[in-house]
């Protein structure tokens, strides 16, 4: 998995034109829109969803709930907008991996839906970048160099990540190829299960949002390092920690985003009405603060800027997933 790099990965990536922010909207014209997210209430996807409703209500539409459609690793969520009426008053926001990922993984009579025949792009609402946390079984370890160091000659080693066939999966199996290290991933189910057999001693490696790495991380001499990041500069909370392009591996810079989608044949109009209230509440000054507390950054483009983002994260990823040979278990 080469991670894709800012220039066009895209799953992040060096700088991101941020279009300026738009002139507030008159008064909405629909009465209630909603923003359907694939993932529990709690997590960072719900989170950021109830950030965005909130902040469109008023502009976008006079009331914007949020509905949580649960199951089949975000696909439901997707699958619902795709059905939705496409007259604006059915948002999606997913993480990237449904939409990048998944294709490449599932067949179509498990996926149901085709990302861009189904689906509008309006913007990301933020973007989140990975760590490489390394535990007691590699004794601890805080570089890249050294975890190969500790490595070399072992077979098996265990990594984990919060689920098979995600972003972090995949960024494991390529720390794997560009280390030469013999390493076996370990499916969970979340971050929680992961990152606590880290702790115990049973992982050598796990790879996470940095929200979810950070707690266990930011003790100084605590029993989780953080060996590089994703992002292409050093994280303001971790100044110490290199990134994975300062160790000598620019292939695995990356992030990944939470997009906003309408469905399929949505008027233009609404599209770019959407557009104009999302950015100016991604703009503001409370939704970049709570949403760095998720350990992630507002990253709001263009909608033709989007599209080829999205465009050239989905291609990044074909040649890495059949590279890899995982193939999930179909449900």
């Amino acid at each position: 998995m080469t991670l894709h790099r800012r220039t066009a990965l895209g799953l992040g990536l060096a700088a991101f034109g941020a279009p300026l922010a738009a002139p507030a909207l008159a008064q909405p014209a629909r009465a209630t829109a909603r923003v359907v997210v694939g993932f529990p209430a709690g997590g960072s996807a719900d989170t950021t969803a109830r950030l965005i409703a909130e902040r469109l209500r008023g502009t976008y539409a006079q009331n914007v709930i949020v509905e949580n459609r649960v199951g089949a690793a975000g696909r439901l969520a997707v699958e619902a907008v795709k059905a939705a009426e496409p007259d604006g008053n059915t948002i999606l926001l997913t993480a990237a991996s449904m939409l990048v990922i998944f294709p490449h993984l599932y067949r179509p009579a498990t996926l149901r839906y085709d990302p861009f025949a189904d689906l509008m792009p309006v913007t990301p609402a933020g973007e989140f970048t990975f760590g490489m946390g390394v535990g007691p079984m590699a004794n601890s370890l805080g570089t890249l160099a050294a975890f190969k160091e500790w490595g070399a000659g072992k077979r098996d080693i265990p990594f984990s990540s919060a689920a098979a066939g995600s972003m972090l999966h995949f960024l494991g199996v390529q720390v794997a190829k560009a280390t030469g290290l013999s390493m076996t991933h370990i499916p969970y189910r979340g971050s929680a299960p992961a990152i606590q057999d880290l702790l115990g001693g049973r992982l050598a490696a796990s790879y996470h949002p940095m929200v979810d790495l950070a707690p266990h991380a930011a003790a100084p001499g605590g029993p989780v390092r953080l060996a590089g990041v994703s992002s292409e500069q050093r994280l303001p909370r971790f100044p110490d920690v290199p990134t994975f392009a300062e160790q000598g591996y620019p292939q695995l810079t990356g992030s990944e985003w939470f997009g906003l989608f309408l469905p399929a044949r949505t008027p233009g109009a609404v599209q770019e009405a959407l557009h104009r209230a999302a950015v100016e509440a991604i703009g503001t000054a409370d939704y970049r603060e709570a949403i760095a507390r998720l350990e992630m950054r507002p990253y709001p483009l263009s909608i033709a800027d989007f599209t080829r983002r999205f465009r050239a994260d989905y291609e990044k990823w074909a040649p890495i997933i059949a590279e890899s040979g995982f193939r999930p278990e179909e449900t």
